[in-house]
């Protein structure tokens, strides 16, 4: 099993979503979370998906196309660490990622399949990552971060926008 990163593996603005992960084998989590996500979303109307909890916050849409274009994101990361790559990685900015999207003009059940198809390839890439890559170190966004620690954080970013989701949204 995939051990926990420790709190020196990452920024401190990760900690929220690497708290969200419990103690699990991290791929089943993976796995159990996409066919989550799937119930969530499937289970919401094309016109439902336009809403928006509040002005200036992005739609149900819009959400869940941020979920998917940081699990890419994170996967290239954890991929490039992962392989020992010390380039360091640009970070990006998750509000010009959405409005540059236009995810509002898709089907949600075409960002859905989106989503399932980035989740499916994180898992495959995790599963097949060898046990010595996950203690490398690299560095994105101006900071040190280990293959361990990105694969908790892809985890627990997709947990905290669909409990968004449910408690703000639905």
């Amino acid at each position: 099993m995939l051990q926990r990163p420790t709190k020196n593996e990452y920024p401190d603005y990760y900690v929220p979503y690497v708290n969200l992960v419990p103690e699990a084998n991290l791929v089943q989590l993976l796995q159990e979370n996409l066919k989550k996500t799937i119930t969530l979303f499937e289970g919401i109307s094309e016109e439902v998906s336009l809403h928006r909890y509040a002005p200036g916050k992005w739609s149900i849409k819009e959400v869940l196309g941020h979920i998917t274009d940081t699990e890419r994101i994170m996967s290239y990361r954890l991929l490039r660490v992962g392989r020992g790559d010390q380039t360091p990685l640009a970070g990006f900015d998750e509000n010009d990622y959405v409005q540059a999207a236009q995810t509002n003009n898709l089907s949600l059940k075409t960002i859905l399949e989106d989503f399932k198809a980035a989740r499916n390839s994180t898992i495959t890439l995790v599963q097949n990552l060898p046990e010595s890559a996950w203690a490398n170190i690299g560095n994105a966004n101006g900071t040190e971060i280990t293959t361990r620690a990105i694969a908790y954080i892809i985890a627990g970013h997709q947990m905290h926008h669909c409990k968004i989701v449910e408690d703000r949204y639905l």
